[in-house]
């Protein structure tokens, strides 16, 4: 949120000394591979902003925007339908162990049952009418 990291935001640290098993899998699949391998090798420690740049976080606040940012978030996300968005996650999920045609393939299928559900003729309905969506949930 913002501009940029504040003051009290930059001074936040993440580090990944040494070559940790546990550390390796969960870097290598939320980072690039230069960025992953760099963190485990060097084992330096970065600040927010290196963290942002590289992917290590979504996005860097200040600690008095923290809370107002995540419950702006979870409010974003609870507004939609609660069955879609576990359908989501699970796709989501699903498809990282994937080679690349069978995750398009998978997100075809997903999209298919998401438009046999209530919600969808809903959503469709409030986008062409240019209105908010009543769910069902």
């Amino acid at each position: 949120a913002g501009n940029g990291p504040s003051p009290s935001a930059s001074s936040r640290c993440f580090h990944a000394p040494g070559q940790h098993p546990h550390r390796l899998v969960a870097l290598s699949r939320t980072l690039g591979r230069k960025a992953a391998m760099e963190m485990l090798l060097g084992g330096d420690t970065i600040d927010a902003a290196r963290a942002l740049q590289i992917g290590l976080v979504n996005r860097v606040v200040a600690a008095c925007e923290l809370r107002p940012t995540v419950q702006a978030l979870a409010a974003q996300i609870a507004a939609k339908p609660a069955r879609i968005v576990a359908l989501g996650k699970a796709a989501f999920t699903r498809q990282i162990e994937m080679d690349l045609d069978h995750a398009y393939a998978d997100a075809a299928s997903v999209m298919v049952d998401n438009l046999s559900l209530p919600d969808a003729a809903e959503g469709i309905d409030a986008f062409l009418e240019k209105r908010p969506p009543n769910w069902c949930d």
